[in-house]
């Protein structure tokens, strides 16, 4: 009896749903067609109690390449999809090639992504997305980035019993089947982390904060609001030196910078304390943004802030009770000397003092040992998971 050979492993492969033949797909051109790509969210999350409507001017504002700075050195395709002339999903294809140099890539992103609960659907939305980007020369898809990852960036995938915070994304728990029945797998996790206020700071951050502030090395102050230019090149600097090829991040311009820094200002001017800056001798070597979290105050908007919208907001905003980490970074070379943990004491202290309850900071990345740590010893709990999904063109 001849031997038996044995069987040759099976390499995994990925599934891959059918396209939805009655969906027709089309690029989105002129005003039109972009209001009707903005305005599907409010529709398609219409009975979502946790949902916060996107403020449809200032999304006009950001996907206009002749507004956001961003698009000057990428660019964009939008998509719809329609059933018997419905819209009942979006997406957009995106090519970032400042992105592209730092990380020495060729990949695009896929981003703005919403569908109803069907994979073929979806697969229609990708044909369409991935197409196009293959034809700009893109090798990989990377996704969902929105358009860049100094922006929302990720599906959501754990904790979505939650609210969720301004600047971080929000779906469906199907969206996670929608992006792996399409050909799409895990590249990286993204960790949110809460932190309740009024448990105060731990006492291990708290000595070593101490330590650093009574060797008088370390000088923590705010953001100079009167003349703030000089402050924001430093922070954009330091923003610079820490990051590191191969995956996240990339540097902004100085327009792009100020773009994203314009929609903060009057948050940052709301409460100023909460913006900090650390010097040694002069030197700028941290620095801590946080600001009110305003997503309870924008859902009452419900998407438009005229005629009864922006007065809505401000009134909620009154009882704002809980604040969102935005920025925080040292500067290369001064990483475990605690400074960090003078920010983080500073900032405890003075949410305590105004009333502020909690906060959410994020996101970190799964395997950032050092930033997760820094969390966690900050009394951060890990509360939501955001994924990023790659898939090979």
């Amino acid at each position: 009896m001849a031997p038996t050979r044995a069987r040759p492993a099976q390499v995994p492969v990925s599934r891959f749903a059918v396209r939805a033949p009655d969906v027709q797909v089309e690029e989105v051109a002129g005003a039109r067609a972009k209001d009707e790509f903005i305005r599907f969210q409010l529709d398609h999350y219409a009975g979502d109690e946790l949902f916060v409507p996107p403020i449809v001017a200032e999304r006009r504002e950001f996907l206009d390449p002749k507004q956001n700075p961003f698009f000057e050195e990428a660019k964009a395709a939008f998509f719809l999809a329609r059933r018997h002339g419905k819209v009942v999903g979006r997406v957009a294809a995106i090519l970032d090639h400042r992105y592209n140099r730092f990380h020495g890539t060729h990949d695009g992103f896929v981003g703005l992504f919403e569908s109803q609960n069907d994979p073929g659907l979806a697969a229609a939305l990708f044909e369409a997305a991935l197409s196009w980007l293959k034809r700009e020369g893109a090798r990989r898809c990377i996704g969902p980035v929105n358009p860049a990852f100094h922006h929302d960036v990720g599906l959501q995938v754990h904790g979505h019993e939650r609210f969720p915070a301004m600047m971080m994304p929000y779906n469906p728990p199907f969206y996670e089947v929608l992006f792996e029945a399409n050909g799409f797998t895990k590249l990286k996790d993204l960790y949110s982390y809460e932190v309740i206020a009024l448990d105060g700071i731990p006492e291990r951050v708290r000595r070593l904060a101490e330590r650093v502030k009574q060797s008088g090395t370390v000088r923590i102050r705010r953001l100079d609001l009167a003349n703030p230019e000089s402050d924001l090149a430093k922070i954009q600097a330091i923003f610079h030196t820490m990051l590191k090829p191969g995956f996240g991040f990339a540097p902004m311009s100085h327009a792009e910078f100020m773009s994203i820094v314009n929609r903060l200002r009057p948050l940052v001017l709301l409460r100023p304390e909460f913006s900090l800056i650390a010097e040694v001798n002069g030197e700028a070597v941290g620095f801590s943004i946080t600001v009110p979290d305003t997503h309870l105050a924008q859902k009452e908007a419900g998407g438009y802030l005229f005629p009864f919208g922006l007065a809505k907001m401000l009134w909620k905003a009154r009882s704002i009770v809980r604040l969102r980490g935005l920025l925080f970074g040292i500067k290369d070379g001064w990483r475990r000397r605690g400074i960090d943990a003078l920010l983080a004491s500073e900032t405890f202290t003075q949410a305590i003092a105004l009333g502020y309850q909690a906060g959410e900071l994020g996101w970190a990345m799964e395997d950032d040992t050092l930033v997760n740590r820094m969390l966690q010893a900050a009394g951060g709990k890990h509360v939501k998971t955001f994924r990023v999904y790659e898939r090979p063109l």
